[in-house]
């Protein structure tokens, strides 16, 4: 059994999910190895599976990181697929899935070179405090929180950020602050367990609990999961309670999400058994 966990070669900051899975495969009769992404003399080796966990840097390069997604896919079993980790490169996504039907943060989509007025779009939509960052990101890279009376300063960032990237600016959620954000872990077919996240942005620490997965989150978790969920080794699906107290999506992260396996030794040992079936060759 071949594993090659896909990271990259200067992550921006420490996988704490790594140690112990690569202990829990190791433990399973797992060969694991590290495959740095953007490494141009690394390759996925004869009979390996790779499973992306810590390709953090790929906003940065994301043409080359899909180019590299598919070769791999090419060569080697691939998890997550490469369908689903191009269709979640961009978070425009969400413009899909709110399509479909499901909740998500308010949102407005700044394409780069198109100068849009935050006052303005924060008028038109009757939002006092928004947080602006980049359509394709990773981590808090490029995230601010602006609020009333903040809008030049807002401004300025915002067309920094479109000179260079799309860019997409969302209602902020007040219960972030108490409630909290909800990161929901899905591994091979079910939901594990979930924590609550503080907010974080640019150059800030996430602190993080676990906390037990609400009825109504669970159920919302599922119905964005269910298109694709045969498709899925893992996912992670951010929600965020509205003045109703309703779930609204924030985001569907399935490609590099941390799973917070410290949090749970279940979801470790679910994981660990979803590869090792898979580089037995037991799942397609």
């Amino acid at each position: 059994m071949k594993v090659a966990l896909a990271t990259c070669m200067k992550p921006p900051e420490h996988d704490v999910d790594e140690a112990p899975l690569v202990a829990a495969l190791r433990a399973a009769g797992a060969d694991v190895r590290r495959l740095a992404w953007d490494d141009p003399t690394a390759a996925p080796a004869a009979g390996e599976i790779v499973v992306i966990r810590s390709t953090w840097n790929y906003f940065e390069d994301l043409r080359g990181f899909l180019a590299w997604v598919e070769r791999t896919a090419e060569a080697a079993r691939l998890f997550n697929p490469a369908p689903i980790v191009a269709g979640n490169a961009q978070k425009t996504y969400l413009r899909e899935l709110e399509r479909r039907g499901v909740d998500v943060v308010e949102t407005e989509f700044v394409p780069a070179s198109e100068p849009r007025s935050l006052r303005g779009l924060m008028r038109e939509r009757g939002w006092t405090t928004v947080v602006i960052k980049p359509v394709v990101s990773a981590g808090s890279f490029s995230t601010r929180r602006i609020g009333a009376g903040q809008e030049d300063e807002g401004q300025r960032f915002l067309d920094a950020l479109t000179s260079r990237r799309d860019a997409m600016v969302q209602r902020w959620m007040p219960s972030v602050e108490g409630y909290g954000e909800r990161s929901l872990v899905w591994i091979d077919g079910e939901l594990t367990h979930a924590v609550r996240k503080s907010p974080r942005f640019s150059g800030a620490t996430e602190a993080v609990s676990e906390v037990p997965i609400a009825p109504d989150e669970r159920a919302f978790a599922e119905k964005v999961l269910a298109p694709i969920a045969d498709d899925l080794l893992y996912a992670r699906v951010d929600v965020v309670r509205d003045e109703a107290g309703a779930p609204r999506l924030m985001e569907l992260e399935l490609i590099e999400p941390s799973l917070f396996l410290v949090h749970s030794a279940r979801a470790l040992e679910r994981l660990t058994g979803a590869i090792v079936r898979r580089a037995r060759g037991d799942l397609a």
